[in-house]
């Protein structure tokens, strides 16, 4: 009797074997992903958080007090759709099945490259401080070169402050309100212009008689709006609401300062925190920073201490942890770690005991109906990745500093 490697093999190989390494990359993907609370009970149609915003009753001396109610709010946690998907061809998968074929296996290479990539998009999204979760805007100046093509692609300067981190070739993107994709071929950190091959309407009409404004963006496929909540925009958000909660003083950021473009100073660091703390009765347990802060940090620190931290889950402390320096405050030693997707200009002071990512259920590879490689109508098969996941942030704990000098 014989048998072949089928897809149902394969799909029992690929849970047996990758789920738990879907779930390290996850929780390693960086210290802020790796520390925050994580959830997987988020059902219903959105989940209500009670937020007291003030103390019950009232208080005299001499006589007694007339009372007043307290206030709260129900913070309002509606869940967004976060993909990444993957697709090998059939012949492909075939030819790469053993060491012989190829350097790497097909589906081991794809797997562990879509969770990677679903990831890094997380932590962009996190990090993430322009509208709408954008992930680039125009410079406003040098007109757009290029039709769009493979051998000439659109031509593109983006703003100045652009994180590199935030760019990746592969990807598609959307300009402003269209939906028609470009795809990234190529990005000059130097210049900030980036290579675009694909079809837009606004792209064609600016082409060697202007630039793209500074007020036009581009998005993640598909992405535009919908975005879960960034920590960025939490802390940032001064005018409106947040989880449906009208900004105030009592639900708001602890630190939002500018710097103005004055050099980090440990004086800085040191009022940073210390407003936090006043404000909320709590001092930010991170400290994470641009790389650009991150050297500036280290370059004024006598004390360049080791620190290890482990990952929230206990069941993956001794197989995932992360090593910073600490900074000393006036509260104790606080762990400084770099990020990528942090803007070269900023400082974040964060709590993750205030900070949540809550799934729903069967969060990770899709597989409700058996199998995680789906056939597509061609020859290869497909998986995906994912679920619907929302960030929420009590932004009294946590806070930064941005526009230093860089």
């Amino acid at each position: 009797m014989s048998d072949s490697f089928n897809i149902t093999d394969m799909s029992a190989l690929f849970k047996d074997t990758y789920g738990p390494l879907s779930e390290n990359v996850y929780n390693s993907a960086n210290v802020v992903l790796g520390r925050v609370k994580k959830t997987y009970t988020f059902t219903g149609k959105q989940k209500l958080i009670a937020i007291p915003q003030s103390f019950q009753g009232g208080v005299s001396s001499g006589s007694l007090p007339d009372t007043n109610h307290a206030l709260a709010s129900d913070a309002v946690i509606v869940s967004k759709k976060v993909y990444a998907k993957v697709e090998i061809d059939r012949e492909s998968l075939k030819a790469s099945s053993d060491d012989k074929g190829a350097w790497v296996k097909g589906m081991k290479w794809v797997v562990q490259k879509g969770v990677e990539s679903w990831n890094r998009n997380m932590s962009r999204i996190l990090f993430n401080d322009l509208p709408n979760g954008a992930v680039a805007v125009g410079l406003g100046a040098t007109n757009v070169a290029g039709n769009g093509t493979t051998g000439t692609p659109y031509l593109v300067a983006l703003a100045a402050d652009t994180k590199e981190a935030d760019i990746e070739e592969q990807d598609f993107w959307n300009y402003d309100a269209e939906t028609t994709n470009l795809e990234v071929v190529a990005y000059n950190p130097a210049t900030r212009v980036v290579s675009l091959v694909g079809t837009s309407a606004g792209l064609a009409t600016l082409t060697g008689s202007g630039p793209v404004p500074n007020n036009k963006y581009f998005y993640m496929q598909k992405s535009a709006a919908n975005d879960p909540e960034s920590l960025i925009g939490v802390i940032s958000a001064s005018s409106g609401s947040l989880y449906s909660v009208p900004v105030t003083r009592k639900w708001q950021g602890g630190r939002n300062a500018d710097a103005a473009g004055a050099g980090i100073t440990t004086d800085m660091l040191n009022e940073d925190i210390l407003e936090i703390e006043r404000k909320s009765g709590k001092t930010p347990e991170m400290i994470v920073t641009s790389y650009t802060q991150y050297r500036k940090i280290l370059n004024q620190l006598e004390d360049k201490k080791q620190y290890t931290i482990d990952p929230r889950a206990k069941n993956l402390k001794g197989i995932v942890s992360f090593k910073g320096v600490e900074y000393m405050s006036s509260s104790g030693p606080i762990p400084i770690f770099p990020e990528r997707f942090v803007r070269a200009d900023t400082v974040t002071y964060l709590n993750s005991d205030s900070i949540e990512i809550l799934h729903r259920p069967d969060f990770g590879w899709f597989d409700d109906d058996g199998t995680v490689f789906l056939r597509t109508s061609g020859d290869s098969y497909e998986a995906r990745y994912g679920g619907y996941l929302q960030v929420y942030m009590i932004p009294n704990f946590n806070g930064r500093r941005y526009g230093l000098a860089t």
